[in-house]
């Protein structure tokens, strides 16, 4: 009976395990372990239990393997490959990721296309068979299917931000009769893989509930289901896959063209709407914490925004807490308002495992997270203004606490925005670590000077953050790592309100000023009017902005599409900053073959904390162990040489 049970589930297997013997598709139907031997595939889907075991064994692939955030498995090289960060490992994968030593026959620990298809036949699988459990009622079974569609959904869009246009698996599968060049498919267009994972999120949205208990707070909801909408819709409006030229020879087996050659500014609109859509449910907001005076560090006085509370201004709210505690698990997933979507992780790759490899070496951290110059420049100063590059030639250290900054530290890091100070790990920076046993790992001030124990030394090559610049994002006041302590319990921020908000002004901005566009709501109850309003691109930047305790943007600034954009683009480096968007955003605009053949500089780890050495540390240096390359065939990642043997329908992305 258990072959009866292989047989129909073969039909869904994912495209890379149909083309091989079918001994082989044994490794990926790990559902088995739900099922008795003695079932087949129609009785167990009678039982509860089994439906339920199953659809929670198909989201274990989209857990902290793919996610973002992570230090390995399928999902962390995004966060090391861009020009915001580095990871200094032991196999040099940052490295080989960088100067771009990957092909299809050699794909490094980057291999999405044989794992993420898994849930996309799994969810199938569970589609077709899922209404025979009349253990379940109508109400219930209605909710795992719409998760079930998230869930396909989600994968689609893993896939495609990475490889371009997929090959679509059809619902009903495959019949196991089929021969082995009938089993062959290749890829549908940009815009049936879109319209595809569309499809699936809009049935889903109309079923999801809109919130999760605690218990399940991994689940989707309707604003997840809408929110990764407006995701798919953004990337189907940017320039890598609207009207690219660039991508003219791009087509599957049968020589139709993948990627629209001409530009369509309406995808912007329907991407707006998509947005609005999460912002309509008025059910996110930011997350802010109230100012303590007792604690808190007022951001400079400023004669429109100080006297003012959120969102008008910061009058009631601390800056730094307010971001920081996003992600550093000070608010319970449950309790955040900002959160739209988390999945779990663990401690082998996901956010616990970021902690440790982030945390200085005194700390019993892995201390091999660092941060580019290119990053640093990026803040604001406290006042919101543009730093020059004076600010980045200061000389001088603190002699006193000052603000946020301890004694001892180097000027340049004085008069930063809030979010500066909640995410970098500065040389001199203080790790709290309250939870520590040892009174003397407490309040450590954490240098990185070459030869002292976080900085560079002869005996720890992957040690040190090889740009002098640490990482302190998603670390935790009472994180600690040695005996007797413990970590903060973080939830990936894999949907955060924010990215609305920019996904909402961006879209909107790309549109000619004058035009506009009717767009229905996702459950067609309302026709929005989508159109360049400064005033709806204010709304969604403003609290942005008055979050991080820095002033909103100008009136030039909000008038000008040019102007708005670099602005936009710089916000997102700022905001999202260590959350592996920047990686997708610099492909999806189409700027990464500038901005990713620029050198990576950091500070000079050869100097010592030796009187001129000392000052000479802070000076901008070229790192020349990690070189950095972006060929124009970059902006799509190579689909396994593998894939191609087995599969003679599928075609290559271009130059590879």
């Amino acid at each position: 009976m258990k072959k009866q049970y292989r047989k129909i589930l073969i039909g869904f297997t994912a495209i890379s395990s149909l083309l091989v013997s079918f001994s082989s598709c044994e490794d990926y139907l790990d559902v088995d372990k739900y099922f008795d031997n003695v079932l087949t595939l129609d009785s167990a889907f009678t039982k509860r239990t089994y439906v339920e075991g199953f659809l929670s064994n198909a989201f274990e692939v989209m857990t902290d393997e793919v996610a973002d955030i992570a230090t390995g498995g399928l999902g962390g090289y995004a966060l090391w490959s861009s020009d915001d960060l580095l990871r200094m490992d032991d196999n040099n994968n940052t490295k080989k990721y960088q100067n771009g030593e990957y092909s299809a026959s050699n794909t490094l620990t980057e291999d999405k296309w044989k794992r993420v298809y898994e849930p996309v036949r799994k969810t199938s699988t569970f589609l077709k068979y899922v209404d025979l459990c009349q253990e379940m009622t109508m109400s219930e079974r209605a909710d795992v299917k719409a998760q079930a569609r998230f869930l396909r959904a989600f994968a689609y869009w893993i896939l495609l931000r990475q490889y371009g246009p997929l090959p679509l698996i059809p619902e009903e599968g495959f019949d196991i009769s089929m021969s082995y060049d009938q089993l062959s498919v290749q890829r549908n267009t940009f815009e049936e893989c879109v319209a595809t994972i569309e499809n699936d999120l809009l049935l889903a949205a109309q079923i999801l509930p809109p919130e999760r208990t605690a218990n399940n707070i991994g689940r989707p909801t309707r604003g997840a289901a809408l929110a990764l909408r407006a995701r798919v819709l953004l990337l189907a409006a940017s320039p890598l896959f609207n009207g690219n030229e660039e991508l003219f020879s791009m087509r599957n087996y049968d020589g139709v063209q993948l990627i629209p050659q001409t530009k369509d500014e309406s995808k912007w609109a329907k991407a707006a709407a998509a947005a609005l859509d999460v912002i309509k449910l008025d059910k996110y907001k930011l997350l802010t914490v109230p100012f303590d005076e007792s604690k808190s560090i007022a951001p400079p006085i400023h004669a429109e925004y100080s006297n003012k509370d959120f969102p008008d201004g910061w009058q009631d709210i601390d800056p730094f807490e307010s971001y920081k505690q996003m992600f550093d698990g000070a608010v319970a997933a449950s309790k955040n308002p900002e959160l739209i979507f988390t999945r779990p992780n663990d401690n082998k790759n996901g956010i616990d495992d970021l902690n440790r490899i982030l945390m200085p070496v005194t700390l019993s951290g892995n201390n091999s997270v660092a941060v580019t110059m290119k990053q640093l420049k990026a803040y604001y100063k406290a006042d919101g203004s543009m730093p020059t590059a004076d600010d980045f030639t200061k000389e001088g250290f603190t002699t006193q606490k000052e603000g946020y900054l301890p004694a001892d530290v180097s000027l340049q890091y004085a008069d930063k925005e809030p979010r500066f100070y909640a995410s970098i790990a500065y040389s001199g920076s203080i790790w709290e670590c309250e939870s520590a046993a040892e009174n003397s790992l407490k309040n450590r001030q954490i240098f990185y000077y070459k030869d002292l124990t976080d900085g560079k030394k002869y005996n720890n090559a992957d040690r040190f953050p090889a740009t002098g610049i640490g990482m302190k994002k998603y670390y935790n006041r009472e994180d600690a790592r040695t005996t007797g302590g413990y970590r903060v319990e973080k939830f990936e921020p894999a949907i955060r309100y924010a990215e609305v908000l920019a996904m909402y002004a961006e879209a909107l901005n790309e549109l000619t000023p004058g035009t506009s566009y009717k767009v229905a709501s996702f459950d067609g109850n309302q026709e929005y009017d989508i159109k360049r309003d400064v005033a709806q691109l204010r709304f969604a930047m403003k609290p942005i902005r008055m979050r991080a305790g820095i002033p909103d943007f100008t009136d030039a600034i909000y008038n000008s599409p040019a102007q708005f954009k670099l602005a936009l683009k710089r916000e997102r480096q700022i905001e999202f900053f260590g959350e592996s968007k920047r990686f997708y955003d610099l492909r999806r605009w189409k700027d990464a073959m500038i901005e990713e053949n620029i050198a990576i500089t950091g500070y000079n780890v050869e100097m010592a904390n030796t009187n001129q050495q000392k000052q000479d540390f802070y000076k901008e240096t070229v790192v020349a162990a990690y070189p950095k390359i972006f060929l124009e065939k970059m902006y799509l990642w190579p689909i396994p040489q593998y894939e191609l043997t087995r599969n003679k329908r599928l075609t290559q992305n271009p130059g590879w």
